[in-house]
């Protein structure tokens, strides 16, 4: 069975995940790692030329959630140059060369400010809601919660292994490791005030962040039970399987109302249709179909020109 086709719209807020091979703990957090994954973040940001923008992010040992605004298909570049980067220099940190990603990554839409608001308190949920820490600002991972209650911009360093491959073999290259002072460049990361708090002054803003953050560790601490530690979750190996995945199907939305979702369902099956009756006049030949906007056509080669060549 094929992937769901990814409808993106003219622009729209999505809730993005993408889980580590397997559930390893592959981005376990560490200083470097930390530093690594900020920078490559902030460099992907960077290079959307605004068609990207930063509410918030979390990255778990085994996963990853960023809560963006996107402008046509550009989240699709976009994930492919982060999850690209990701898997090339946090691999090379943790010494692995497989499989970084279990699947493609999920966009789900986010329809309305009240659902934006509940995906930003699930993102400041983790680390507590697994039991690993007791409160959201010690989860020992990057986060975005520093940057939520505090300045908005944060400077990280860029490793820019393209300047390094330039000196290959280079007599000043000798010793010169892949995460050397030499190659990095400082890159700024900016979080955007969620849209439905851009009226709000900024410690505003922060009041309300400190808010959820206090709903959310009031509830860890009523359940009363154990937490692993913030040094226990650094001192895991990260090639680490767990045993059990939270496994669970992806929701096609997220809305405050159940009328939204249906909408969105509507939608969502109209572009499918659309896209389909496209695909098979493409694949007949027929290059005048034309398919859904921010929609991709399929990456086979049509039957008739398959023919002529």
């Amino acid at each position: 069975m094929g992937w769901p086709l990814r409808m993106f719209q003219e622009e729209g807020y999505y809730f993005v995940t993408s889980r580590c091979f397997q559930g390893r703990l592959l981005l376990r957090p560490s200083a470097e790692v930390n530093e690594v994954v900020g920078g490559v973040l902030a460099r992907a940001v960077q290079r959307s030329a605004g068609t990207i923008r930063l509410y918030a992010f979390t990255f778990a040992s085994n996963h990853f959630h960023l809560l963006v605004w996107a402008r046509g298909a550009a989240l699709a570049g976009f994930m492919q140059y982060l999850r690209a980067n990701l898997s090339k220099k946090v691999g090379k940190l943790v010494d692995w060369s497989g499989s970084f990603w279990e699947r493609r990554y999920s966009a789900e839409p986010v329809l309305d400010d009240t659902a934006l608001v509940g995906r930003l308190r699930y993102v400041l949920a983790h680390g507590v809601k697994e039991g690993l820490v007791d409160r959201s600002a010690e989860w020992p991972g990057l986060t975005c919660l520093p940057q939520l209650l505090g300045p908005t911009r944060r400077l990280f360093r860029w490793f820019n292994w393209t300047k390094r491959w330039s000196k290959r073999g280079s007599e000043d290259m000798a010793g010169e490791g892949r995460f050397a002072q030499e190659w990095a460049e400082p890159v700024e990361l900016e979080i955007a005030p969620l849209p439905c708090w851009k009226g709000l002054k900024e410690d505003e803003r922060q009041r309300a962040v400190r808010g959820l953050v206090e709903q959310v560790d009031a509830e860890a601490q009523s359940r009363g039970t154990p937490v692993l530690g913030a040094r226990a979750v650094r001192a895991q190996h990260p090639h680490t399987r767990p045993e059990h995945l939270k496994r669970s199907p992806r929701p096609l939305g997220h809305a405050s109302t159940r009328q939204a979702l249906k909408e969105l369902r509507e939608q969502y099956r109209a572009f499918v249709a659309a896209f389909r009756e496209a695909a098979a006049r493409w694949s007949r030949g027929d290059f005048s179909a034309l398919f859904p906007p921010f929609s991709f056509p399929p990456r086979v080669a049509p039957t008739r020109a398959a023919q002529v060549l």
